[in-house]
Order: structure tokens, then C-alpha cells, then sequence
């Protein structure tokens, strides 16, 4: 285990430090655009920038590290995370901070595939859960963090994102400088979405809502904070809290969903969500702290919903096929993240900062009634392979380990369960 962590310190150190910058960038773009005073539809419009840029990565970036290798594609991102923040800290223009933000957008996807595929050519079996526990831990704390030094500086001049630029900088040397062997290169993806459909309906509508939802919030969460007229500090701490329920919940959804169908899960998750997101735009006024718990209540499904899909989807796969469906739920969850900020926007815009969550509402009842819905049209089993240990992503959703490496699909074959009348948790390595 500590040879093995051993292995991928360097690499972690770079996410903590990568991430740090993501926390931060994410947070004083949304702040610097409100005191610019341009209006919800026009970040929403930018956000968009990124999210294409994001999903274009899914398709692009394996092509660039199987020609010229992990840590060069590596270092190529990270300095366009770094240019891109540092041309929105130089040139204050929506119209080029679309591009700037594509650019970023299209970076920090390649970067999170870049890792991952790296982190399972360094895990086994026995150690993989732990690694990419760490793993999570790592993002999240380093999101957070970087959140909180929005208070430290002034969004309204270059001082945070000349800090950002920095920060993305240094999350180069430790993999740059590292003597760990470099991994294989990954494994090239097939795309077939209309097939993934007639498959598992619900893992492509849930995924796409999925993306809707997270996209809407990464993108927006923080005008909302603005316009409801939180400090720096306080909005930091909304974030904060709505990204810790999302790494508290992870477990016990993949627990029970290995248990139940995993589109009961889902439906619970769709009732969860509708319910504290009304109670959220209902409580707009009321104590920072009483947001804080009602935001961990929405980030409990918000960001862990991708993942049920993802798990249902393989549990209806056969194992040469677990890469293509990841693949094509990859681009389904992109596409719902460019729709989700174009479509709350206008109605941010019309309606105020409440309308966030009534639009949230509605996409979460829309996941929830379909996965209802297909529970009536489909037995559980029916079409049922083997069902598929749960896997939790990161806090932020990415185009996920087991579609990068040989490595990492071999993991996915070892995962089936022979009886999945027995809990995930319960079963031993054999």
C-alpha cells in the first residue's frame, strides 16, 4: 500500500494544486462577472464556452496521449488552464471570455482524464478503493480550498487571477520532476449513443439531466451567491457545503443502490433533490447557516446522480462493451451540461436568483419520475448481465477511470458479481 502511494504522491500532490487553482477560478469568474454587471444570460452564455470546451476534451484528449504520451499532454493542459485565466484576468470582454473559458473547459477535462488513467495503472485490486478515496478526498479539499482565497484579494482587479495562473503553474512541477514510470496510453473510445439508448434508456436521459443539474449550479452557483447578497466568505461556504453533502453521500448511495434497483435509488434521489431545492429558493433570506445545511441537503444527489447512471448502464453491458457505453454517457453528460446554464439563464434573469433552484427542481423531478417511469416498463432484470460494483466519481463529475486505460477496463471485468444477491461492501477480494 505506502509503495503504491508512493507511486502516485507526485501525481497527487499536482491534482491538490490543480484543483486548488479550479476551486478558485471557479469561484472569481462568476463574482468578477457580476461586478461587471453583465446579466445571468450572459454568464450563462460564457459558461457555455466552457462546457463545449469540456466535452470536446472527452472525444480529443485520448487521441493527443496516444501520440505523444501522458505527462506531455499533461503539462500542455495545465498551461492552457494557466493562459486561460490569465486572458480573463487581462482582457475583461464576455465575448472573449467565451473562448477563454472553452479553452479551460477543454484543459481541465483532458487534465482529469490524464490523471485518472494514471492512477489505475498504479492501483490493484487490493488497493484501489483506498487510492481513489484519496483521490476524492484530494479533490474536494482542494476545490474548497481554493474557494476560500476568493476573500483574500479583489475579483474587480488581476491580483486572484494572476494567483490562479500561478497556482495552475506550480501544479506542473511534481509530475514534470517525478521518476515514476509513465503509463500506457489509453485505450481508444467508440461512440454509440443511439445504441447506449435502446439499451439502458434511463442511464442516457439520467446522465444528460445529470449534466443539466451540475452544469447549471458550477456555472451559476456563484452569480447565485452574489445576488442573494452573501460576502465572498459566506458564498465560499455555501459552495463549500454543497460539495461536502456530495462527498458524505456517495457511500451510502452506492450501497444502497447495490443493494435495490438502481432506478429506485435514482427516483429517491429525484424526490430528494425536488424537495430541498423548493425549500432552498424558499429560504432565500434566511440565515447563512440555515442555506449552508439546506445546500449540503441539495449537493447530497446533485453531483452522486451520475455516477447511479453510469453503474446502471454497466450492469446492463457485456465486458467488451463497458468503454464504448462509458464513452457514450461521457458525451450525453456534456451535452447536458451545455444545455443546463443556456437554459437557467433567461429565467435567472426574469424571475432572480430563486429561479436557480425552481429550474433545478424541475430537473430533478424530470430524473426522478423517468427513472420511475422505466421501473414500470422494464423488469430489473431483464437484459441484466452481471450487476456492477457502484464506483464513485469525483466531486465534480469527469469522464471517469474505467474509459482510460487497459488497465482500468480489466478492473471493470473484475469487478462483476457471480451472485448480486450480495452487497458490494460485503463481498471479499477473491
Amino acid at each position: 500500500m505506502l509503495a503504491s502511494l508512493a507511486s502516485v504522491l507526485s501525481l497527487m500532490l499536482s491534482t491538490l494544486l490543480m484543483m486548488v487553482a479550479f476551486g478558485l477560478q471557479s469561484y472569481v469568474i462568476p463574482v468578477r462577472s457580476v461586478a461587471e454587471n453583465w446579466s445571468t444570460m450572459t454568464v450563462s452564455v460564457i459558461a457555455t464556452g466552457y462546457t463545449i470546451g469540456f466535452t470536446l476534451s472527452c472525444i480529443i484528449t485520448p487521441k493527443f496521449v496516444l501520440r505523444v504520451g501522458h505527462v506531455r499532454v499533461f503539462t500542455a493542459l495545465i498551461t492552457l488552464l494557466s493562459i486561460a485565466i490569465l486572458l480573463c484576468g487581462l482582457v475583461v470582454d464576455w465575448r472573449l471570455w467565451i473562448a477563454f473559458r472553452a479553452i479551460s473547459g477543454f484543459a481541465i477535462s483532458g487534465s482529469y482524464l490524464v490523471i485518472e488513467s494514471w492512477l489505475n495503472e498504479r492501483v490493484t485490486n487490493d488497493n484501489r478503493g483506498m487510492l481513489f478515496s484519496l483521490y476524492l478526498i484530494t479533490t474536494m479539499v482542494g476545490t474548497i480550498g481554493g474557494q476560500y482565497m476568493v476573500p483574500l484579494g479583489d475579483p474587480t482587479n488581476t491580483s486572484l487571477f494572476i494567483l490562479c495562473g500561478v497556482l495552475f503553474s506550480l501544479a506542473l512541477l511534481p509530475t514534470a520532476l517525478s521518476s515514476s514510470p509513465m503509463p500506457a496510453p489509453p485505450a481508444q473510445a467508440r461512440f454509440d449513443i443511439p445504441g447506449l439508448f435502446r439499451r439502458s434508456p434511463v442511464a442516457v436521459v439520467g446522465g444528460f439531466l445529470a449534466g443539466a443539474l451540475s452544469g447549471a449550479w458550477l456555472n451559476l452557483g456563484g452569480v447565485f451567491t452574489q445576488k442573494i447578497g452573501l460576502s465572498t466568505g459566506e458564498g465560499a461556504t455555501l459552495l463549500a457545503s454543497l460539495l461536502t453533502g456530495s462527498a458524505i453521500s456517495q457511500i451510502p448511495i452506492g450501497r444502497a443502490s447495490d443493494r435495490i434497483d438502481r432506478r429506485v435509488v435514482m427516483a429517491g434521489c429525484g424526490i430528494v433533490g425536488v424537495i430541498s431545492c423548493l425549500v432552498m429558493s424558499a429560504s432565500i433570506g434566511s440565515s447563512p447557516t440555515v442555506l449552508y445545511a439546506i445546500a449540503a441537503c441539495v449537493g447530497s444527489v446533485l453531483f452522486p446522480i451520475y455516477a447511479l447512471n453510469v453503474a446502471h448502464a454497466n450492469d446492463l453491458a457485456k465486458p467488451d462493451e463497458y468503454v464504448e457505453i462509458s464513452s457514450g454517457l461521457m458525451i450525453t453528460y456534456g451535452l447536458g451540461t451545455i444545455s443546463g446554464p443556456l437554459m437557467v439563464g433567461p429565467v435567472m434573469d426574469r424571475f432572480g436568483p430563486a429561479a436557480l433552484f425552481l429550474v433545478l427542481a424541475v430537473y430533478f423531478a424530470l430524473y426522478g419520475s423517468y427513472a420511475a417511469w422505466r421501473i414500470l416498463r422494464r423488469d430489473q432484470h431483464q437484459g441484466l448481465v452481471a450487476k456492477t460494483d457502484f464506483q464513485a466519481t469525483t466531486v465534480l463529475p469527469t469522464p471517469g477511470p474505467d474509459v482510460t486505460s487497459p488497465i482500468a477496463q480489466q478492473a471493470s471485468l473484475d469487478g462483476l458479481i457471480e451472485d448480486d444477491t450480495v452487497p458490494a461492501w460485503e463481498r471479499q477480494p477473491e
